[in-house]
């Protein structure tokens, strides 16, 4: 099997999208990576951070190229030289920062998750809809070239009907280190950090699931780690394995009725995968990929395109998609709960 068999599709330009003015809320290591990521490698430009301390602003205003620093989201979502807002702060403050871009009339991007429940996302999605808001989830996966190209691969027949896909993501964690993982009330738990790319990647192989089942267990109001089954309206069935006591591979596969793809580097990041047709493999590989959290300016570059070209909404990532998944984790946490609770 040759390469060619390989569409040649990559989602917007990286350096050919014309560059916004980001506005950063948050100074954490996803803000860093993700303004390192747009300056080293897309036309794009954080040009404004907000954080609640002065200093800490400043510092990572000198340490990043960022112009000028705010300590109100608010604020800085309503300034006239920001076009658009990216949402960094930890999970229980993507609300609020989703909101306040919003209700400035700013398009936002927000990282993932959407919101800490269903019911959050639900708000921001009405939000951005009433105002006519470019509005999305921070799933920054769905935007790498192999993505495009694998959705081409799905949609043109090349595996078939899919059957099966799985998918686990985990990084170990010690519950008595410092950090939010283990702390409820900071949105801790291995799903809205690490599941959600599990699920997701169930998602777009086999859709919004019509039926899940789901074990696993909780730690002091958390959940720790989960398995779960999920039933798509053709019938197709997935996997997604998360944990916050192991550190898995992230190798994930998705299987159809005339071929498959299985990822040989951990699928959310830049990565390769393998296509199999008729017992005969062959390597999709990026000509020119982007190391780890570089991937990110894919991402924004996609999202910039979105903005200038009017859209409220990702047609890779809909708000729709975010709040199918949103529901999906509201379910395995309350399911989790309940297993736990004494009888």
């Amino acid at each position: 099997m040759s390469e060619t068999v390989f569409p040649d599709v990559r989602g917007p330009s990286l350096d050919g999208t014309p560059g916004l003015r980001w506005g950063v809320i948050g100074t954490g290591q996803i803000a860093a990576d993700f303004s390192d990521a747009l300056h080293a490698h897309t036309a794009q430009r954080v040009t404004a951070v907000t954080s609640r301390s002065a200093d800490r602003g400043a510092v990572f205003a000198r340490e990043h190229g960022v112009e000028r620093v705010f300590t109100d989201a608010q604020a800085m979502a309503a300034d006239p030289h920001v076009d658009i807002v990216y949402v960094a702060t930890p999970h229980r403050q993507h609300h609020a920062g989703a909101l306040a871009a919003i209700e400035a009339g700013t398009p936002v991007l927000i990282e993932k998750p959407l919101g800490l429940t269903a019911a959050e996302g639900r708000s921001v999605a009405a939000a951005a809809r009433r105002a006519g808001v470019f509005a999305a989830e921070g799933m920054w996966t769905r935007y790498q070239p192999g993505f495009h190209v694998l959705e081409e691969l799905i949609w043109n027949g090349a595996l078939g009907d899919v059957r099966l896909a799985d998918a686990a993501v985990g990084w170990k964690v010690d519950p008595g280190g410092p950090g939010r993982m283990f702390d409820p009330a900071e949105g801790g738990g291995a799903l809205l950090d690490m599941g959600v790319y599990a699920l997701w990647f169930a998602q777009f192989a086999i859709g919004h699931p019509a039926s899940l089942t789901t074990t696993g267990s909780t730690a002091d109001g958390v959940d720790v780690e989960s398995a779960t089954i999920l039933t798509g309206r053709s019938g197709a069935i997935a996997t997604a394995t998360t944990t916050l006591r192991a550190t898995t591979d992230g190798l994930a596969s998705i299987t159809g009725s005339s071929g498959s793809v299985r990822f040989l580097d951990h699928f959310v990041f830049p990565s390769r995968f393998s296509l199999t047709v008729d017992g005969a493999s062959t390597v999709w590989n990026d000509g020119r990929p982007l190391p780890g959290r570089a991937g990110l300016a894919y991402e924004a570059a996609a999202v910039a395109s979105y903005v200038i070209d009017g859209r409220t909404e990702s047609p890779l990532h809909s708000l729709d998609d975010s709040l199918a998944l949103a529901r999906t984790m509201d379910t395995i946490r309350t399911t989790l709960t309940e297993q736990d609770r004494p009888r």
